[in-house]
């Protein structure tokens, strides 16, 4: 397979150690539906790597139930807020900074100067709920 950009062809990450390239990923109910009808073997073991340009503040929460989130900062400069028992938990990250969301911890990204994040996600059961 020659190189593909993985702002658009995300990975998945699963049992056995395979690595398959999800072209065009949309992150449509249909297509999410789609993806998880396709890799339900790996269950829980199975995860999502992915770049996402981070160029503003996420506008809600989300958490994995099914493990724990890595999230790598490759440029730019975010928070990441973990809601924890007793209040927010911030991270300052910058460039080549890695943070773990622990699993079923809701997470959000304050963007401080634009950038690229790479995450590799437990993505089986992932909820999400607005910020406020």
């Amino acid at each position: 397979m020659e190189s593909f950009d993985l702002t658009r062809t995300f990975v998945h990450l699963g049992r056995g150690g395979s690595a398959v390239p999800i072209p065009d990923f949309e992150w449509t109910p249909e297509f999410m539906t789609a993806y998880r009808d396709r890799v339900s073997g790996d269950g829980n073991d199975g995860r999502l790597v992915c770049l996402i340009p981070q160029t503003e503040t996420w506008d809600g929460w989300e958490r994995h139930p099914a493990g724990e989130e890595l999230v790598l900062l490759l440029s730019g400069r975010i928070d990441l807020v973990q809601d924890l028992v007793g209040g927010e938990h911030v991270i300052e990250l910058h460039p080549g900074e890695a943070a773990i969301n622990p699993t079923n911890v809701w997470h959000t990204s304050r963007v401080h100067e634009p950038g690229d994040a790479l995450f590799i996600t437990p993505g089986e059961g992932t909820e999400h709920r607005p910020l406020h």
